[in-house]
């Protein structure tokens, strides 16, 4: 025999049919579930206040190596190296970030905190780390207007896509 339960979770009432010994309970999203961490939020005030600035100060680089660590370390020589490239390709206006890395170049989507690299899905991905230090370079690069430029025809995206998401073995 089954009976009638409904659910209010919100603003949404859901109404089904479950077995009487049916346990029903919803976790609502709380603050520990949404929070970013730490670390993250570190990186985005920086790069705001940078950003607004048009450079980044020896207390906030202390406190980017402090949240950080190597990657920071790693994430700051490839910005001083000139590895960050932004494509922009015409006349779509789609834009491609890629970063130069020891191994290959790493497609970054920022949007998406994400990157091709091993790094990524060995640490980042396992939620050892919240960030590799491509995705650390590439935030505080565009912040800082500190990156490559670079314009190509639409014609070339597919090809150019192909290569940077090749993995190498």
């Amino acid at each position: 025999m089954s009976t009638n339960k409904t659910i209010a979770f919100n603003q949404l009432n859901v109404t089904d049919r479950f077995p009487p010994d049916y346990n029903i309970s919803f976790q609502p999203i709380g603050e520990n579930l949404t929070k970013k961490p730490t670390e993250i939020k570190v990186l985005e005030n920086i790069c705001k206040e940078a950003k607004a600035k048009g450079q980044v100060t020896g207390t906030n680089l202390t406190k980017l190596s402090e949240a950080f660590g190597s990657r920071f370390t790693k994430a700051w020589e490839t910005i001083k190296e000139e590895r960050v490239k932004k494509y922009v390709f015409r006349p779509s206006g789609r834009i491609v970030w890629i970063v130069v890395g020891r191994e290959r170049d790493y497609l970054v989507m920022p949007a998406a905190d994400f990157c091709s690299c091993d790094d990524f899905y060995f640490r980042v991905m396992d939620k050892e780390v919240h960030l590799c230090y491509h995705l650390i370079a590439q935030k505080m690069a565009e912040a800082l207007e500190w990156y490559d430029k670079l314009e190509e025809e639409d014609s070339l995206y597919d090809s150019l896509m192909e290569e940077w998401k090749k993995v190498t073995l």
